[in-house]
């Protein structure tokens, strides 16, 4: 029996203690728990921290729109913003991201606009911003086919010696799915410039990770893939921006995916149809308030000097415009024009498609106000 091995790697479990920059009162740490990774630059830090606080603002806002019934759903992402901020920072403009239905903050510090990330949340588009101009795939739904795509776009990239990096976020409910699997093992054959991050807020909707997983951590699972895993304290943005940004670098550098699961919690419910009380305990909930990761973050600044009272009023400012912006994109009604649902169904219209977008019109010009 012949054993075809062409490379053997030597390989560790990453530390079941999160790695971390800074500690939950915003202090510098050093040492084993930093893994090696150094501590951003303070205007770096300072441009996470008005990201992450404008986001919040877009997020609670969104909230209260969703409530009022502006939206027909919203999956909050509030507590995770390091997580989420971090990583998307770390990429360059013509690189990709691929979402899931839940980085709708990710989107917008990407660039998209806000009445055009919502649409689909409204009902209106099922993605309302244009993917390439902003090198953002659509939200996905579905669980985990986001990550087959980031490979697959990443793999053509590097066959056409295109220096981009994919990267896609994941819950850790969706690393349970067939197609993350599959993500993580062609990713890593093929040594495509993908980067994982694993934003695992310990709940799948309702079930908790221990119903999820053996496993020590979800990082630990890179090992069996045969690429670098780091389990990282995704409450703390330096370390996010410092760990992916290395991963991003060792991706455009040819030297393949890496899997990175940052440890956070989702303060708010899953969506605004899900009801939380039901499987948490709020002890659990006030726990994780306490390790706010912006708070974090400006208890840092601020003792460094960094974050003054004029530029603590400058990020507000911002805030609140971004959501005197959203709300009033979302409180002006959008005229729908149904036959739009057949102009992009195929190149050349088939005929059975054509006679019933023709009996469609014929229906509407029959009623008051109806289209021609």
């Amino acid at each position: 029996m012949t054993l075809n091995v062409e490379r053997a790697d030597s390989r560790t479990l990453p530390s079941l203690k999160p790695l971390r920059l800074l500690d939950n009162a915003g202090h510098a740490v050093s040492g084993a728990e930093t893994g090696g990774f150094a501590l951003p630059d303070i205007e770096t830090l300072l441009g996470l921290y008005r990201r992450m606080v404008i986001a919040r603002r877009f997020d609670v806002q969104v909230t209260a729109l969703t409530r009022q019934g502006r939206l027909a759903t919203f999956p909050s992402a509030l507590g995770q913003e390091a997580c989420e901020i971090g990583a998307v920072s770390a990429l360059r403009r013509e690189d990709w991201l691929f979402p899931t239905y839940r980085d709708t903050i990710a989107l917008l510090t990407r660039g998209v606009d806000p009445a055009e990330l919502l649409a689909q949340f409204r009902g209106d588009w099922h993605s309302g911003f244009d993917q390439k101009a902003h090198r953002c795939a659509s939200q996905s739904t579905p669980l985990a086919t986001q990550a087959l795509h980031a490979v697959g776009l990443s793999h053509a990239a590097r066959l056409r010696r295109d220096p981009i990096v994919a990267l896609t976020f994941l819950g850790d409910g969706s690393t349970s799915e067939g197609d993350a699997h599959e993500a993580f093992n062609f990713a890593a054959v093929w040594q495509t410039p993908t980067v994982f991050v694993v934003q695992n807020n310990q709940f799948a909707i309702s079930v908790p990770l221990s119903k999820q997983t053996r496993a020590r951590t979800i990082a630990d699972k890179a090992v069996g893939y045969g690429m670098p895993g780091y389990h990282v304290d995704g409450n703390d943005v330096a370390a996010m921006y410092a760990v992916t940004s290395a991963a991003v670098d060792r991706a455009r550098a040819g030297d393949g995916p890496t899997l990175i699961e940052g440890l956070t919690y989702r303060i708010e419910a899953h969506t605004n149809s899900d009801d939380p009380t039901r499987y948490r305990d709020k002890r659990d909930v006030e726990h994780w308030k306490r390790r706010d990761p912006i708070e974090r973050l400006e208890r840092y600044l601020v003792s460094e000097g960094a974050l003054t009272e004029d530029v603590r009023a400058e990020i507000t400012a911002a805030a609140e415009e971004l959501a005197a912006t959203t709300r009033d994109a979302m409180n002006t009604e959008v005229e729908h024009d149904p036959l739009e649902l057949f102009r992009h169904v195929y190149g050349r219209p088939r005929a059975a498609l054509a006679e019933q977008r023709d009996a469609l019109a014929a229906e509407l010009a029959g009623r008051p106000g109806g289209v021609e």
